[in-house]
């Protein structure tokens, strides 16, 4: 196990669900002395209603989560060369990661995470995908960098 990063940024497609779960639940783990921050490779969708209702369920808030893309956390003033590493939850987030840094002294790591959209009939059904998203979201947070 790796000690903590000074700096991490999550991605995955649309920056709705997967990544803000990561980038709440580290905060919750590990606190404030990882500056952590998360994008989609693009900014289509608001922040998922499923992703905030189960994550509310372990004491984590993301219901002012504002989704962003790249390009937007760029245009905010945060230069992706300011990150120690960024974890990619999607194929095409890991690609557009490696190709937007392929200039940097950086790491890109791949965790191949659950899409859990639309996944389930029922309410019920799509609250337990989400659960398992968030929690192998968890898992990989706790076998990198350690329980709390």
């Amino acid at each position: 196990m790796a000690g903590l990063p000074q700096s991490v940024l999550f991605c995955c497609d649309h920056n709705a669900v997967r990544s803000p779960m990561a980038e709440g639940i580290m905060k919750k783990l590990y606190g404030f002395d990882t500056y952590v921050q998360s994008v989609g490779v693009v900014n289509d969708l608001d922040i998922d209603g499923f992703a905030i209702a189960v994550c509310r369920e372990i004491g984590v808030e993301l219901d002012k989560h504002r989704s962003r893309s790249f390009e937007e956390l760029e245009e905010m003033g945060e230069a992706l060369s300011g990150f120690d590493l960024i974890v990619a939850m999607s194929p095409a987030s890991q690609r557009a990661a490696l190709d937007l840094t392929r200039y940097y002294h950086l790491t890109v790591e791949y965790w191949p995470v659950m899409d859990p959209t639309g996944l389930g009939e029922s309410r019920e059904m799509k609250l337990n995908a989400y659960r398992q998203t968030r929690d192998q979201i968890t898992d990989k947070l706790k076998s990198r960098w350690g329980a709390t």
